[in-house]
């Protein structure tokens, strides 16, 4: 079997090892791919890896020797499935292998926002603040407990049930909004309908998946219920947001802050609004890169490319 990895960078930067997929066959890996170059990279390939780089019908249409497609992520959006099983290709994702790095990076961003944990630490390092301040404390913005704070979850799969018992841990009240029923919910944890999770809550974390019905999920309308000293946290899809709705929101004061971990072109181009809006937190689409989900990636890459060989393949999405 050749196996093409076409974009392995992001995955594994040099701090792992690609010796386990080697063990498979015949490997060629590549940091990045140009959609320019996938067709000729890829062509004599009998497994492709891909983490970013996107497969449509015309790709499958040029590639008759593939036979196996491994996204190398959990999302696999880019993968024209309806196409690669008319091809008898197979395609797998990698599922929850970022679970309890998710969860924190959202945790990471509502108490920095509620901490102010980089303002202060700027503050003193760039301004001398608490140098010259003439008191024992220096405090020049409110902080807020999470004790007692309404977190409002939209989609309680994996990684929100495992943000929702980080708010349980914090007393926090918790509401979701989900497909599951009351019945299938820790007790802790009440239903809402999405308005109201908005109307009611002081934290909307989203989890859910990119679909027509989610994309601009947070939109002006919505933005409008909220508390004035509500925050919203994103770190599902960008296009669960609609950047512009959620920019005039924190500019005008509608809403205290975002953190936002996803945008909708990654990367973002310079005139995306929220790169500039007040009180928006922004990291580069790190919260599932933590070095111990990375290694769970990894080592569920390879063992769905091992049970693609010995036919019985797992993780498979189409």
């Amino acid at each position: 079997m050749k196996i093409v990895v076409l974009d392995g960078y992001a995955g594994n930067p040099g701090d792992m090892s690609w010796k386990e997929l080697n063990a498979l066959g015949e490997c060629i890996i590549y940091d990045r791919t140009t959609p320019e170059e996938m067709i000729e990279r890829a062509k004599d390939a009998d497994i492709v890896l891909t983490n970013k780089v996107c497969f449509q019908a015309k790709h499958f249409d040029q590639l008759p020797q593939l036979k196996y497609v491994g996204v190398i992520a959990t999302g696999y959006n880019i993968i024209d499935c309806e196409a690669a099983r008319a091809h008898g290709v197979t395609v797998t994702n990698i599922p929850a292998y970022s679970t309890n790095s998710v969860a924190q990076m959202a945790f990471a961003h509502i108490l920095n926002i509620y901490n102010r944990v980089d303002h202060y630490a700027t503050e003193i390092r760039e301004q001398d603040a608490w140098v010259k301040s003439q008191d024992f404390s220096f405090l020049d913005t409110p902080l807020f407990e999470l004790y007692g704070k309404k977190i409002g979850i939209v989609g309680l799969g994996n990684t929100g049930m495992a943000t929702a018992r980080i708010a349980i841990g914090f007393g926090m009240e918790v509401y979701a909004f989900t497909s599951k029923s009351e019945f299938q919910l820790p007790h802790e944890i009440k239903k809402m309908e999405l308005d109201d999770l908005f109307r009611e809550c002081d934290i909307i974390s989203l989890h859910c998946p990119l679909t027509p019905t989610t994309k601009d999920l947070v939109n002006a309308r919505r933005l409008k219920l909220m508390k004035p000293t509500s925050i919203i946290i994103n770190t599902s899809r960008g296009p669960v947001v609609n950047a512009q709705d959620l920019a005039d929101a924190l500019n005008s004061g509608r809403i205290m802050a975002a953190g936002v971990d996803v945008l909708e072109t990654e990367p973002p181009t310079a005139d995306n609004p929220l790169l500039k809006a007040k009180n928006c937190y922004i990291t580069p689409h790190i919260a599932w890169a933590s070095f111990e989900a990375r290694v769970r990636l990894m080592d569920i890459l390879v063992s769905n490319v091992k049970a693609f060989i010995e036919g019985n393949p797992i993780n498979v999405v189409n």
